[in-house]
């Protein structure tokens, strides 16, 4: 048994955890509960409240209360010092964290423990924004001696609903910004995935973080969910997750004409060179999918590659993902996790029949992993599609799977337009040793985000999110704070 594994077993014991609203700890009103198991072997780790439309509204009301309460007269001092305090908590906590994540949504340890330089930096950036945040004083023609000025307000209550492929990157994502500008927060995490978020609210707590700055229900989207998104004591709901679910949640935000930032779902393309590095580029492109199992929103499942080097690149992939380790995320040496849940292996196992059925080509994988190593657990092997065309729902559908489908181009002309021919937006990545080229593809893909000769590359101070069908709005970067901001004008007659 491994140091994580004896950790594990203290971790989780199967009981209770409460949700957190108003600085309390407490179950749903319903009484109900939700059941979180591991994904890698189907045992049962807690159980979490499931949370309803009266546990919102109780949320909702406590997150008001601070925001026009005490946390209104926080410093932008003051505010940074606490997400300073925070970034220390995560720090001393990293490891417990990690585990959580591994635990309860599969991705592998070695992979969680690698994402601290992120998300403490994340919380650091935002540290330092709380106290960068102003207004400008605006020359104006009015007549007389008039002065116009601009001020930053926080936009109020804000809804923050997060899916289970990253609870530790995805909530600081949305809690991080909230304080630096004001705001509070009612957070509903995924039931898939909830534990983590319970024991980022603890931390924040221990950090000084004032009772209502954050709430966090858990529940199911279809109940909790859906009522924080139509709630008209929200002031702005902020959502990751599906293009489906995220056109529901816009359209429930239209009763009270809450703001609205969506980061959505995504087909993204990889975009081979015939003179791209092939030995740097098969990892990286083969990671571009495979990292976290597939179920990223940015995932670049569609690998078009220059004919002339189709068919070796294709195979060097192949052999790379045949070749990765996988298991248990508590191992160490497990690359590839779980699936988050039996029912998404179903769906990703649709769509490996899909692409057999339609005259695609298995070149590696191709199937859900059985036997004494996968027991209890949700694992499907990382595949690779040759023979795809731009027509076959595997090229054309958002699996949130192990699953690349590698298509052959001849032209940048070609491969631009075929690229650019989805409903998506999110990301793309381009390997090529010509400067020239690179620049041209970075221009012309349609992509909230392009990566040349890298893939994954986020930064606290790079914004991100996507165009078209992937959603609106910017993550990270001086653009995500204007996300949690008002911006009021002030004339003053001087005469």
């Amino acid at each position: 048994m491994t140091i994580w594994q004896t950790r594990a077993a203290a971790l989780y014991d199967g009981g209770f955890r409460p949700m957190f609203i108003g600085g309390q700890w407490v179950p749903a009103a319903s009484g109900e509960v939700l059941e979180a198991r591991n994904p890698a072997t189907g045992a049962l780790l807690a159980t979490v409240p499931k949370g309803g439309s009266a546990d919102i509204d109780a949320a909702v009301a406590a997150a008001r209360r601070a925001f026009e309460g005490p946390w209104s007269k926080f410093t932008p001092f003051e505010r940074q010092a606490l997400l300073l305090r925070i970034a220390d908590r995560f720090e001393a906590e990293w490891e417990n964290l990690c585990l959580s994540d591994t635990l309860d949504m599969g991705m592998p340890i070695s992979r969680t423990l690698a994402n601290s330089r992120r998300v403490i930096g994340m919380l650091r950036f935002y540290a330092g924004q709380a106290v960068a945040l102003h207004g400008a004083t605006i020359p104006n023609s009015f007549p007389g001696e008039i002065l116009s000025q601009t001020v930053k307000e926080p936009v109020g209550v804000v809804g923050a609903i997060i899916p289970w492929n990253a609870p530790i990157a995805g909530s600081v994502w949305k809690i991080a910004p909230a304080i630096a500008t004001g705001c509070t927060v009612v957070l509903k995490p995924s039931e898939e995935a909830s534990l983590t978020v319970l024991m980022i609210a603890r931390l924040m707590t221990e950090a000084g973080l004032p009772e209502g700055v954050l709430n966090v229900v858990t529940g199911t989207g279809s109940e909790a969910g859906a009522a924080l998104a139509a709630h008209p004591g929200v002031d702005k709901i902020v959502f990751t997750g599906s293009t489906a679910t995220g056109q529901a949640i816009a359209r429930a935000a239209t009763g009270n004409l809450k703001r609205v930032s969506l980061e959505l779902g995504g087909k993204s393309p990889v975009i081979v060179c015939r003179d791209a590095d092939i030995d740097k580029a098969v990892p990286v492109a083969a990671m571009a999918v495979f990292a976290n199992s597939g179920q990223i929103c940015i995932a670049g499942s569609r690998l078009f590659v220059a004919r002339e080097i189709h068919d070796e690149f294709t195979r060097r992939v192949a052999a790379y993902a045949a070749a990765l380790k996988i298991g248990n995320g508590v191992l160490p040496e497990t690359e590839i996790g779980p699936i988050i849940s039996d029912r998404q292996a179903a769906r990703i196992e649709g769509f490996l029949s899909a692409g057999r059925e339609q005259g695609a080509t298995v070149l590696t994988g191709g199937a859900r992993l059985t036997g004494n190593d996968f027991e209890g657990g949700n694992f499907i092997a990382p595949t690779v599609f040759g023979a795809v065309t731009d027509d076959m729902v595997i090229a054309r559908e958002e699996i949130f799977g192990p699953v690349i489908s590698a298509l052959p181009f001849d032209t940048i002309d070609e491969v631009v337009e075929r690229a650019n021919a989805t409903t998506y937006g999110l990301a793309a990545g381009v390997f090529t040793t010509h400067l020239g080229t690179a620049h041209k593809l970075s221009r012309r893909l349609k992509a909230g985000s392009v990566w040349v000769n890298m893939y994954h590359a986020i930064d606290p101070a790079v914004p991100f999110g996507g165009v078209k069908m992937s959603g609106y709005g910017r993550e990270g970067g001086v653009e995500h704070l204007e996300e949690y901001l008002d911006t009021k004008a002030i004339w003053i007659n001087t005469d």
